[in-house]
């Protein structure tokens, strides 16, 4: 029996089927300190074929979309008009399906970050459906005023 990796635990444990392109995914936005838009995700994934970019795009946007719908990633709205993607908090399970955190991005650099400090589901109002919630600070990151 194939001893599985810790990467196969993650994914099995989510309920999405690993494979090796799921596997690589997930590694690559594991490591990355900011969220990342698809078309960054796409240029580090995607084959530059022409006859294959199609087939390769399609493929890796339904593993986003599995993964989103899984729990395992979220979705960053940060104002920019692009989506970005980051690994969401394993042990976060609560009634909204995700963590509750804010995010920063700073307008220097354009990266958005996922903040450590959790949003308590309790000061969010009983009598109301939450449907998404979507908390950006925007400013300038550490490094960029440091420049």
């Amino acid at each position: 029996m194939l001893k599985m990796t810790k990467t196969e635990k993650t994914l099995l444990n989510r309920g999405i089927r690993p494979t090796q392109m799921r596997s690589k995914i997930y590694k690559f936005l594991k490591r990355k300190q900011s969220a990342m838009s698809f078309s960054d995700l796409k240029k580090a994934f995607v084959q530059k074929s022409e006859t294959n970019k199609t087939a390769n795009r399609t493929t890796f946007y339904r593993n986003l979309k599995i993964f989103e719908d899984k729990g395992l990633i979220h979705q960053i709205n940060d104002g920019v008009g692009v989506a970005k993607y980051a690994i969401s908090d394993e042990n976060a399970k609560g009634k909204y399906g995700t963590d509750l955190h804010m995010h920063f991005h700073c307008t220097v650099c354009r990266k958005t970050i996922c903040l450590p400090n959790k949003i308590s589901e309790e000061s969010l109002p009983d009598d109301y459906e939450v449907n998404d919630v979507n908390l950006v600070l925007k400013g300038i990151c550490e490094k960029c005023r440091k420049k």
